[in-house]
């Protein structure tokens, strides 16, 4: 497959490297000149794909296949099978300290930076020299191809955005606040909850917004509680609680999902949230904006197909767990997976007498529980489940060790001591407080290497679900056929012409199954799908917990 490189050079214009020429191509030009080459089915090498393929999509065009440089950098940066140095070079630092553009208008460049100039064809070359050089190269180039293609599948949310009617969701809101109020005060069905709770209190000035005055006030009512957790409150015998635990959801409505978020977040009848690929340790995506990895349920009646097109929403069941039986090679625990409820197929199998015996056994297993009923069912199963319920605990002990662990296709864990948890650590203050630290870092790489390696199977998954969409649509632009619209680590909704949903549930199952083959060949799982096919997003079907 041609590599066609593309770097940003001053002045508006582009240097396109390919088999070993370089041209450049006028920046207004661009879009032109990848819709002419696109038919040829190039892979684009650029390096930030939220840099450029916004403005190609902006322009009706849109590409099969890139390598996001950025995103493999990192990658490779981090993974154990490969060679650091050999990532150094020109412009390696520049490199490293590129970060996710985060504009959601399609605009290219951002000012004369050197950040804005990099060589992509230089730093493709090492990158694919890095590959090469490791004993994992196979599943590394399956990583990044995977990786790039979800990024542009972003970019595609993006741009599509989420159907949305505007006049639903206001309706919903004005129902449940009142009208919408003038900028920085509250719905009046808001207030009046509020001096609910301040009159229950006995406290007049009370701010409810202010955790630390509502604690007091409910301490002066002889209400003992050490937070306002949901959960607590409900456990008091009071009347404040009801109107309390009201306004708190209503506030919650308000300030994450009310007038200023539609203001901001849709627009021409689409919510358009913004996505950022691979933006947790594990390769987990998470959003820049609109809060989409957050969907709430309270909301999602206002995501409406349009007239003539429905939703078709599908999750996998049970993604972990059947990940877990596959990288394992465990073979009892993947016969356990057949079918549509994995811990059913436990309890068939004989491993354990319920349901839920199986549910705690599993999680107790990915997620570190020792003590109590999960721990008393994860040291039966790991009887039953040797390979599976191993991995997971040398992966623990692994991290316990200070030592870095890895995903199914080879992305490494962050290292103790660095930024496993997204931010900087203090040094230790003493043996316990080192031992605690390593604890909890071993109970991080314990789930690691499960959920990293399903965000993999998640990547391949919508990487060539865009792909089937796009062949299944005709000659249209990408929002005039099936397309993606929403991804949640295991759940995709694709908007599509009504005629087409039976065609289009059938390539989402298809795609899960490939994604399934392409990660476990010496190993079959089955990843059985949750396929609804609505009008209205809140009547899609839930998973199975």
């Amino acid at each position: 497959m041609t590599r066609v490189r593309l770097s940003r050079l001053p002045g508006e214009r582009v240097q396109v490297s390919e088999d070993g020429t370089t041209h450049e191509v006028a920046l207004a030009d661009l879009p032109g000149y990848v819709g002419e080459r696109e038919p040829d089915d190039p892979r684009w090498v650029w390096d930030d794909t939220a840099r450029w393929y916004p403005p190609l999509l902006a322009a009706g065009v849109r590409v099969a296949r890139c390598h996001d440089l950025r995103l493999s950098r990192r990658l490779l940066a981090r993974a154990p099978a490969v060679d650091p140095s050999l990532l150094g070079g020109d412009e390696a630092e520049l490199w490293d300290r590129l970060r996710p553009a985060t504009v959601t208008e399609p605009v290219l460049f951002s000012g004369h930076d050197a950040l804005d100039h990099l060589r992509a064809d230089v730093e493709d070359a090492r990158q694919l020299a890095a590959i090469d050089a490791s004993l994992e190269a196979t599943r590394l180039r399956l990583l990044v191809a995977a990786e790039s293609a979800g990024a542009l599948a972003a970019a595609e949310m993006t741009h599509a955005g989420v159907p949305w009617r505007v006049d639903v969701h206001e309706a919903l809101l004005t129902e449940r606040l009142g009208p919408r109020p003038p900028r920085g005060a509250r719905p009046r069905l808001l207030a009046e909850c509020a001096d609910d709770v301040r009159r229950l209190l006995d406290t007049p000035g009370l701010n409810p917004d202010s955790r630390p005055e509502l604690l007091a006030a409910l301490r002066r009512a002889g209400i003992e509680v050490t937070d306002i957790r949901a959960s607590t409150l409900r456990a008091v015998d009071h009347p404040v609680v009801e109107p309390l635990l009201r306004y708190k959801s209503l506030a919650h409505l308000f300030s994450t999902n009310g007038w200023a978020w539609i203001d901001e977040w849709v627009r021409d009848g689409r919510f358009r949230a913004v996505y950022q690929p691979a933006g947790s340790a594990t390769g987990r995506w998470s959003s820049n904006g609109g809060g989409a990895l957050s969907f709430p349920v309270q909301v999602r009646s206002a995501a409406v197909a349009d007239e003539g097109w429905v939703l078709v929403v599908a999750d996998v069941a049970q993604l972990e767990p059947r990940v877990l039986a596959g990288m394992s090679g465990d073979r009892a625990l993947a016969r356990a997976a057949r079918g549509a409820d994995l811990y059913q197929g436990m309890v068939e199998a004989g491993a354990v007498a319920t349901r839920q015996d199986a549910k705690l056994g599993l999680l107790g297993a990915m997620y570190g529980a020792t003590s109590g009923e999960s721990g008393r069912m994860v040291a039966g199963l790991t009887r039953r489940y040797p390979q599976a319920f191993g991995l997971v605990e040398e992966a623990a002990r692994a991290g316990e060790r200070g030592q870095v662990v890895r995903t199914l296709l080879g992305r490494g864990s962050p290292a103790l001591g660095g930024s496993w948890d997204e931010s900087p650590d203090a040094p230790p203050t003493d043996l316990d407080d080192l031992d605690r630290r390593r604890r909890s870092f071993g109970r991080f790489t314990r789930n690691f290497v499960v959920q990293g390696t399903g965000a993999e199977w998640a990547l391949c998954w919508i990487a060539d679900l865009r792909n089937r969409l796009w062949r299944l649509g005709g000659e249209g632009p990408l929002d005039e056929r099936p397309h993606l619209v929403f991804f949640l680590h295991d759940e995709v909704v694709v908007h599509a012409p009504a005629g087409l949903a039976d065609a289009v549930a059938a390539e989402v199952a298809e795609a899960a199954s490939t994604a399934g083959r392409l990660l476990f060949r010496e190993l079959p799982v089955d990843f059985p799908l949750n396929v609804s096919v609505v009008r209205s997003y809140a009547d899609a079907g839930k998973p199975g917990t």
